[in-house]
């Protein structure tokens, strides 16, 4: 079984910025599921792609009425004293795996405050997971929330988007090295190709960034995220799944790779009843 465990979906948004992979357009499990079909994909991670409340019962309602949706990365406002209080009347939801903020829309030390501390410590403590959507200039923040919360069972997307346009590798590949020494902490490679419409990419450049992510974290921590219909800007969904096999699952053995396509995700997401 093969789980995308990175993909979102949306109802189209009238203004929005026009082309595919955006809010001009609808993206809905109906959309998705023939190309989830040809690719042998068994089933995915919706992740949230709005910072409401709303967004996760639309992501509940989709999963519960869709057998391939197997999990829902939410959203509550964890700079708010009642966050886990909110985020209590979801985690009743089987569906509901873990939840998101969107820090590439905060200020970098926006995990440091306290009250966010206090929540994400909490979440520590049940092991509840939280996906880290993060821009380079996270992570030393990243590093800072580790060295006080060293028990956070948590993933970074998209490899924290370091710059492959420029090919530079530092100080990204030492951040992620430091963080990789937190041992609950994964990697989604995921997100790989530009988000602006119809750019150019090149595995090449992308390939380095890919090998040092799976130097540090290892084949038993990372896993295989599509970030459709995102990707859609610059790249399709057999783009993606080829890109994935170019630069990660040659390498692997016929046990890593079921692990970096399935098992890291149920063992990160708790989805104990899959098979």
């Amino acid at each position: 079984m093969i789980i995308d465990a990175h993909q979102h979906f949306w109802h189209k948004v009238q203004g929005a910025e026009q082309g595919p992979g955006s809010r001009s357009r609808s993206y809905l499990p109906h959309h998705l599921g023939p190309i989830l079909q040809s690719h042998t994909i068994d089933k995915t991670i919706a992740v949230q792609a709005s910072p409401t409340l709303v967004e996760n019962r639309f992501l509940l309602e989709m999963a519960n009425k869709r057998e391939e949706v197997i999990g829902v990365v939410g959203w509550v406002e964890l700079e708010e004293p009642d966050a886990l209080q909110q985020l209590a009347e979801f985690k009743e939801e089987p569906h509901f795996v873990g939840i998101r903020p969107m820090l590439q829309d905060l200020p970098s030390g926006w995990l440091l405050q306290r009250v966010v501390l206090h929540n994400l410590n909490k979440l520590a403590n049940d092991a509840f997971p939280v996906d880290l959507q993060a821009n380079p200039r996270h992570l030393p923040a990243i590093i800072e929330l580790l060295k006080k919360i060293p028990h956070l069972h948590g993933v970074i997307d998209h490899l924290a988007k370091p710059p492959m346009d420029t090919g530079h590798m530092e100080p990204w590949a030492s951040h992620m090295r430091e963080i990789a020494e937190y041992p609950n902490i994964m990697c989604k490679i995921s997100g790989l190709v530009p988000e602006k419409v119809g750019a150019s990419w090149k595995m090449a450049a992308i390939f380095p960034y890919v090998e040092h992510v799976l130097e540090v974290f290892g084949p038993k921590r990372v896993m295989f995220g599509s970030d459709w219909p995102v990707c859609l800007k610059s790249a399709s969904y057999p783009d993606i799944i080829q890109l994935f096999e170019d630069t990660v699952v040659y390498r692997l053995s016929e046990a890593e790779r079921e692990d970096v396509y399935r098992n890291n995700a149920c063992c990160f997401y708790k989805l104990n009843n899959e098979s």
